[in-house]
């Protein structure tokens, strides 16, 4: 919803000719252009593209989809698939960086909305701080900005997520009524729904409620990571575990270079932990801590998977990161930390932690 696609009619104008790229940005009003080819070969085809920008001429992209003849019909949803979850990381990175080299006195609700973004790229506490700065900054110039409510209430889940709450109640609140005003704002924007249902699940503790509005995002946007690895998350604590792995695991593939990769992989190592396969678990937590050390949620699986695989000393190292991490978290916190519906799934989870030395 968030791009301005010009129709595909327009570009059979240039069609067989030699056109400038910056030039074709100009007579479509676009600020990036996709181009590409095709190649076939047998029953197969080959379609290659690159994601310019058509002020500067820069490229930001250049990927490949491969398929069969076969079926036509599903071969262009996947091509459509693969193109939009490859492209739409880059265009928000570009508009990232071209955000960031406007005079701050100048930035439109727009470009405090980036830089909020950039900042929830980063990670970090203070970071988590910095992109609420930036996101109330974008509410203030613009009261209806659906995207900029949502994304300060995921910032809040974040900071939940992490255990970063100075006031855990009043920060709870008021992520639920920016996420719930998200909502009220505007029922079409898949952005939105997507932050601001997650927060609904996790903060609010609606998880059905949150899934509704994640799947509402993805009718609007199939090919919308973020709502595919959130709603897996959501469902991961419900109990779905093997929706959630399939939601998980269609994220990863829509978007592959996504700088949020590695909550999905934590994500993944959950569900694998509550299903029983540890070493599966342990593996992608693993992958996650590598992308993101400081994760608590990456580190806390990451011990407890390697414990209930008999795997005691690597446990033991991990479960001292944790505390590194939090030297507060104990036992007897994960149930205000993890919205863990299903009682075994919790209890595996906590017998994991255990015997990996997490104080009670």
């Amino acid at each position: 919803r968030w791009l301005f696609v010009v129709a595909r009619n327009s570009s059979f104008t240039y069609k067989g000719r030699t056109v400038d790229v910056k030039q074709v940005g100009r007579e479509l009003g676009v600020r990036y252009v996709l181009e590409g080819s095709w190649r076939k070969a047998m029953d197969r085809v080959r379609i290659t593209g690159q994601l310019i920008d058509a002020t500067t001429g820069a490229h930001h992209w250049a990927g490949r989809v491969e398929g069969v003849l076969g079926d036509i019909f599903e071969l262009q949803d996947q091509i459509t698939e693969s193109v939009i979850g490859a492209v739409a990381p880059e265009l928000e990175r570009a508009e990232i960086e071209r955000s960031r080299h406007k005079p701050t006195g100048s930035l439109d609700a727009y470009d405090y909305y980036l830089r909020g973004v950039a900042e929830l790229h980063r990670a970090s506490k203070d970071a988590s701080a910095n992109a609420l700065q930036f996101l109330y900054k974008a509410i203030a110039s613009d009261p209806e900005f659906a995207s900029a409510h949502a994304m300060a209430a995921w910032c809040y889940s974040w900071r939940k997520a992490n255990r970063w709450m100075a006031d855990p109640d009043q920060e709870t609140v008021e992520g639920i009524r920016l996420a719930r005003r998200a909502v009220d704002l505007d029922k079409g924007d898949a952005v939105a729904l997507t932050r601001s249902g997650h927060a609904i699940g996790y903060l609010a503790g609606d998880i059905p409620g949150g899934i509704a509005l994640l799947d509402q995002a993805l009718f609007l946007n199939p090919n919308l990571a973020a709502a595919r690895y959130l709603g897996g998350f959501l469902r991961l604590w419900l109990g779905e575990t093997e929706a959630a792995i399939e939601h998980l695991a269609r994220a990863m593939r829509l978007s592959p270079l996504d700088p949020e990769q590695y909550r999905m992989q934590a994500g993944m190592a959950v569900a694998h932990l509550f299903e029983k396969r540890f070493d599966t678990a342990s593996s992608w937590a693993e992958k996650a801590f590598r992308d993101f050390p400081d994760f608590l949620l990456a580190a806390a699986i990451l011990a407890a998977s390697h414990a209930l695989a008999g795997r005691t000393a690597e446990a033991r190292r991990a479960m001292e990161h944790v505390r590194c991490i939090d030297p507060a978290l104990r036992l007897a916190t994960i149930t205000s930390w993890l919205p863990i519906r299903r009682p075994e799934h919790l209890a595996a989870l906590i017998t994991g932690l255990a015997e990996a030395g997490l104080p009670p």
